[in-house]
């Protein structure tokens, strides 16, 4: 017996040394605070990925702005102050510039085959590269105005009807329409918004897959509870929806390719698919531009495209009704500026510094896009804190944007912050990052903001706004729902007025 015990004690001992220097062990290594979690799941029960925002924003409240979790297998940080964003996006963005793997994301783009959720890599880097050359460049995104200001138009037309029958618009769904149409016309060469069954099963599918992108999978956080997926359908709808995604591109590049499909004109420009498809054919790329790599890439334009460039007009909208004195603010500026002009063009909107501060406050106070997520590719030090490789880093923008440290009255909408002020949103400024910073910032800023401003301003131009019948503005509820942009849960119903 006594032999026995010695054993244990000497087998016991460096268990118990190495728990007394875990527990004493210097800060540097110590992981961020965080709060305790169950066995196995971690603290994904205490979360809700409807509202992950907002319990995130109360979880610094009580472990600080930098805090870990454990979901399931994975260890996770949230970044919640502008000190710290900057810190992670610019000293340690090297560190931490590739995407989590998820299932739903990375089961639509083709394995990672596009530009959002590609990890960080060569090809990454070639796929950006065509993007910002050949998409995003200033003189691209003004070639495409006239798409714009056409669809923008037709938007007016339809509210115009609306005001002179005095019915509500959904001005949700009517922005959600002409984003989306804009989006398709300068990726697919046309539209798929008209009426009929065409329609429907473009809504359906573009709704499905924004869905997906940000869905909960057992999978990628306890990968041995995988079967869970199978069980509660949400494998067989991810399976269904990337078949669905998959053969509407091959649609739109079979239409591409099809010689009796009439072609554009030298004169007009190529839409994105037109351009991609003659880089595959001139073979000059440093990577193999497959048909799978170029739905993976006009995936992105798609989704993204439309998802921000939808919901950031309509949390404008619902900033001015909720703000009278600043809706006539804007329109105030509107007729200074414009005067009596019935459409307002892309090169008015330059002027209009109101209502581009309008636009700021909109991107701050809602946060169309409130979660960047990163991971560690790197062992890397943040604050005292050593961060393991492969730990999911979230930068909680909406609690950035409302920091009371980094901004005064945070929670009221008060553009005015943003005259005299050269805080910008294209990710030099860290307690104003709605589209990211460092080498993951959105490459699309200036086309989507392009759009942005031109519906804004023609809303705010061709008529005036009112609550429908028994509403008023403290009735607009400011829920959302979750996505890769955050959108209004309840869509915004409102009485337009033909100006006078």
């Amino acid at each position: 017996m006594v032999p026995l015990v010695s054993i244990l004690v000497v087998l016991a001992l460096p268990v118990l040394v190495l728990i007394l220097l875990n527990k004493h062990r210097s800060p540097k290594n110590r992981r961020p605070p965080g709060p305790r979690g169950l066995p196995i799941v971690g603290n994904l029960l205490q979360l809700d990925n409807s509202n992950l925002n907002f319990e995130l924003l109360q979880l610094s409240q009580t472990h600080g702005p930098l805090f870990s979790l454990k979901l399931g297998f994975q260890r996770a940080i949230v970044i919640s102050s502008p000190k710290l964003a900057k810190e992670l996006l610019k000293d340690h963005d090297l560190n931490v510039c590739t995407r989590p793997p998820s299932h739903g994301p990375l089961k639509l783009s083709y394995n990672g085959l596009e530009l959002i959720f590609s990890p960080y890599s060569d090809h990454w880097r070639e796929i950006r590269k065509i993007c910002m050359v050949h998409f995003f460049s200033s003189k691209h995104i003004s070639s495409f105005s006239h798409v714009r200001k056409s669809e923008v138009k037709q938007m007016i037309e339809i509210i115009s009807r609306h005001a002179c029958s005095s019915k509500s618009t959904n001005l949700s769904e009517v922005i959600l329409s002409v984003a989306s149409a804009i989006i398709c016309r300068v990726a697919f060469g046309r539209k798929y918004d008209e009426e009929g069954a065409e329609r429907s099963r473009f809504h359906n599918l573009l709704n499905e897959t924004q869905a997906m992108f940000l869905s909960f999978f057992v999978s990628d956080f306890v990968p041995f509870l995988g079967w869970v997926d199978k069980l509660t359908g949400m494998h067989a709808r991810l399976e269904n929806t990337f078949k669905a995604l998959d053969v509407f591109f091959q649609e739109v590049i079979d239409d591409h390719l099809d010689p009796n499909t009439v072609k554009q004109s030298e004169e007009m420009n190529m839409d994105i698919v037109e351009v991609l498809l003659q880089l595959k054919k001139q073979d000059r790329m440093s990577i193999d531009l497959s048909y799978d790599q170029i739905k993976a890439i006009i995936l992105d334009i798609f989704v993204a495209g439309t998802d921000t460039t939808a919901s950031t007009p309509v949390w404008a909208m619902t900033g001015l009704m909720k703000n009278p004195r600043v809706m006539a603010k804007a329109q105030e500026e509107l007729r200074n500026v414009c005067g009596n002009k019935e459409f307002i063009e892309e090169e008015d909107v330059e002027k209009l510094v109101y209502l581009k501060a309008v636009l700021k406050e909109t991107l701050r106070f809602y946060a169309p896009t409130p979660l960047l997520p990163r991971e560690a590719i790197r062992n890397f030090t943040i604050e005292g804190y050593e961060i393991e490789a492969k730990t999911l880093v979230y930068v909680n923008g909406w609690a950035i944007q409302r920091d009371p440290e980094a901004w005064k009255d945070p929670e009221e909408f008060y553009p005015e912050r943003f005259l005299n002020n050269e805080i910008d949103f294209k990710g030099q400024d860290f307690e104003m990052i709605p589209f990211g910073a460092g080498r993951r910032i959105c490459p699309g800023i200036s086309l989507g903001m392009a759009t942005v401003e031109l519906i804004t301003a023609n809303l705010l131009n061709s008529f005036h706004w009112e609550m429908p019948v028994g509403m008023k503005p403290e009735h607009i509820d400011t829920e959302g729902l979750p996505g890769l942009a955050r959108h209004k849960k309840n869509h915004l119903c409102l009485v337009a007025k033909k100006r006078v």
